[in-house]
């Protein structure tokens, strides 16, 4: 175990006399592994019933502070996942309520709805995970990227299919030239797996 000198612990001594709530990370033991609640960023999830619950889980490093999604019996098993979290329907009211202990966001919600919700936790300079389709036209792509580079903030579509080892192997193969020029590219899908996209009118002229 490292040693802590003398000077070191009546310094942090004097830091937890003052009543300091913020602890720096080095008194906790970053070098050990731990970090400090501090140094973690406090989420909130928009739309956890679904694609939201798989993202969260793989931000439950963080503090996860708030859960909003307008149907809490398909979210329920989200809700069970984080306790002490706190839970709205409305997100507009999430942020009104608790808007200024909120770091990020992660949005899931339905597909029209995503560039209007990032938009607006962007506009309040939360960072911004998002779920794909990001945006439903050009219009809505541009606003979003104005507003990330107004308000400064991290921003990352959920095209976790693209993530993974094998399809960034294969675009530094194609890259660096291995398998020669790329004339042709074949693919095929299965989807639509699950009901999705716009739907045709029923009634047509």
């Amino acid at each position: 175990m490292k040693n802590i000198s003398r000077r070191s612990f009546l310094k942090t001594g004097a830091v937890a006399a003052a009543g300091l709530t913020i602890v720096p990370g080095s008194v906790l033991g970053r070098t050990f592994g731990h970090t400090a609640p501090s140094d973690k960023l406090n989420i909130a999830g928009i739309g956890v019933g679904g694609m939201g619950r798989r993202n969260l889980a793989n931000m439950n490093t963080e503090n996860i502070v708030a859960l909003c999604d307008v149907d809490w019996h398909y979210a329920d098993k989200t809700f069970k996942d984080y306790p002490n979290a706190k839970r709205f329907k409305d997100w507009r009211v999430m942020f009104d309520e608790i808007g200024k202990s909120i770091d990020a966001v992660m949005v899931a919600t339905p597909d029209h709805t995503h560039a209007g919700v990032t938009a607006h936790a962007i506009t309040l300079g939360k960072h911004c995970y998002t779920q794909k389709p990001l945006t439903h036209s050009v219009y809505e792509s541009r606003l979003l990227t104005r507003l990330a580079k107004k308000y400064k903030v991290a921003t990352q579509m959920g095209n976790q299919g693209n993530s993974f080892d094998w399809c960034r192997q294969i675009a530094e193969w194609i890259q660096a030239g291995i398998i020669g020029e790329v004339y042709e590219v074949h693919c095929w899908t299965d989807r639509p797996i699950w009901p999705q996209g716009l739907m045709q009118p029923k009634d047509m002229p």
